[in-house]
């Protein structure tokens, strides 16, 4: 028996995709706006840190924008896996957004044995912005500069203070360790905010941490400044030398801030999401508030943005296996 003519089969289902129409009516069969609902954004961190921050700048707008509330639920732990999971597990519909930073991507496969998650689970919306980190130091080390610092460790070996295992500055404390004389030891504390407060004490001897949170104390004098990581000086303190004009190019990192959604997310909503954020972003205010956090706007999307995180997992990846960096 010959097959049913291609044409024929295709005319046959479109009798009845029409039949079906017409008994449910066209009401049925669209998908409804979105968002249709509150949105949450799962943030992976403590309160008060720059994802946080961005976090609750960009709700305030989306809700104007999409005329639905969205709401910052913070779900710190685990290095940002905790909430992360909870995206994962969410329904693929743009209700639930995840809105954190790279290293749960990039970092954490790395250096966890057993992730409650792939990164094939999420798809990315944006990346948002990114910044560097700041080498800082108590004064009572009596460390006034790179050189001091490099001094100093070949004698006494060093605790840097990092806002918890696979954060960046977990990672740069490594790369520290693997790329110069310095003897650093890292300690993990939840999130940036104590992170900062050790060094403050006197707990640690210094902290590989994001800008914004250690700035204040730079110009109160309670922290000494000696280099940003990244590959630009920072706009909140210019004077900072760039780890690369140190000759230190490999101690150079950035932290990415992305939004994801799970990976069966229609296309339709990412954009949506996409683009709101995107052009939240790019509102005076927005851009003010990202200055004052010292973030510089990427606004990354799509297959660049995807090919981004991936070069960046290969190599922390790498520098994981290399420097023996540990969750514990």
């Amino acid at each position: 028996m010959n097959p049913m003519p291609l044409f024929r089969r295709h005319h046959l289902a479109a009798l009845a995709c029409t039949a079906v129409s017409l008994l449910v009516g066209p009401a049925a069969l669209a998908q409804p706006a979105y968002p249709s609902q509150p949105v949450t954004f799962v943030n992976n961190f403590p309160p008060g840190g720059p994802s946080d921050i961005l976090a609750r700048s960009v709700a305030a707008v989306l809700q104007e924008t999409l005329k639905q509330p969205f709401v910052v639920d913070n779900k710190a732990g685990a290095a940002g896996n905790l909430g992360a999971s909870a995206v994962a597990k969410a329904p693929a519909d743009g209700h639930t957004v995840l809105f954190g930073i790279d290293t749960v991507f990039t970092v954490n496969p790395h250096l966890y044995p057993a992730m409650p998650f792939k990164n094939t689970d999420f798809k990315p919306v944006v990346i948002m912005a990114s910044s560097g980190l700041l080498l800082g130091v108590n004064p009572r080390t009596g460390i006034q500069s790179f050189g001091d610092l490099l001094s100093q460790s070949r004698t006494k070996a060093l605790n840097f203070s990092s806002a918890g295992n696979g954060s960046p500055g977990h990672l740069a404390a490594a790369q520290l360790g693997s790329s110069t004389p310095v003897k650093a030891q890292h300690i993990p504390y939840r999130g940036n905010t104590p992170a900062v407060t050790a060094v403050l004490s006197g707990e640690v001897d210094g902290g590989i941490l994001a800008t914004p949170g250690m700035l204040p104390h730079v110009q109160s004098g309670k922290i000494t400044a000696l280099a940003v990581t990244s590959a630009q000086r920072s706009r909140l303190a210019p004077q900072l030398p760039t780890v690369a004009e140190l000759g230190l190019k490999t101690l150079e990192q950035e932290v990415l801030y992305v939004v994801m959604v799970p990976a069966a997310t229609p296309d339709a909503v990412v954009q949506t999401l996409a683009n709101g954020i995107n052009a939240a972003l790019k509102r005076p205010e927005l851009q003010a508030r990202m200055n004052s956090l010292d973030l510089f706007y990427e606004g990354t999307t799509g297959v660049a943005a995807a090919q981004r995180l991936a070069s960046l997992s290969a190599r922390y990846g790498q520098i994981v296996r290399n420097t023996g960096m540990q969750a514990n």
